[in-house]
């Protein structure tokens, strides 16, 4: 929970996104993308310090981008980390399983629902992205296909959240913390050992 509460969102919205580094980034488009988007990024901010003050910037502007960094990280994560999700690796990876086991139904009350653009339904998004975020509670209540996704609910989530599963064990299949995996991992070469 530290890293994805606290370190997370400066890291992947501050950071990542705003280097042209990793996937793509050897395409004149992705790093032209990713400088213009800067540039724009760097027009606002001095824009919001031009019209309303540094105090606004640092207290109001940029608080608030934290925030919906962390509630996007969150909502991302609980998503795909839970208690008998799928991962594969090819040639054995299933698009079916993958968009029905490796993400969620996550249920949330009919405002957040809204205010996500429908993000709860991140299961029906892996298999059919085209479909529009205003159809996804239509597809959800009409198309049986989709009603097998694990459903998880906002307290689920904070459970989840603060679960430790971090990890995943390709011989068990499962999610496992650190000190789990750290203790498999003596087992395995203790095994090897002899």
């Amino acid at each position: 929970p530290f890293v994805m509460f606290l370190l997370g969102p400066i890291y992947v919205f501050m950071l990542s996104y705003r280097l042209p580094l990793g996937y793509g980034s050897d395409k004149p488009s992705v790093r032209n993308s990713v400088a213009l988007t800067n540039l724009f990024l760097a027009l606002l901010l001095a824009g919001i310090v031009v019209l309303f003050g540094v105090k606004t910037l640092l207290f109001v502007y940029l608080p608030i981008q934290y925030l919906a960094g962390m509630m996007g990280i969150f909502l991302f994560y609980v998503q795909h980390q839970f208690e008998d999700v799928y991962w594969e690796h090819d040639p054995r990876w299933e698009y079916l399983k993958a968009a029905m086991e490796g993400s969620t139904y996550l249920k949330l009350p009919k405002v957040l629902q809204w205010l996500t653009g429908n993000i709860g339904f991140h299961h029906i998004h892996h298999l059919a992205p085209k479909i529009p975020n205003y159809l996804l509670p239509r597809v959800q209540e009409e198309v049986d296909l989709v009603k097998v996704a694990p459903t998880v609910t906002l307290k689920d989530a904070f459970k989840i959240a603060f679960a430790d599963m971090h990890l995943y064990d390709e011989e068990s299949r499962k999610l496992v913390g650190f000190r789990e995996a750290h203790r498999r991992l003596r087992e395995t070469q203790g095994k090897k050992a002899y």
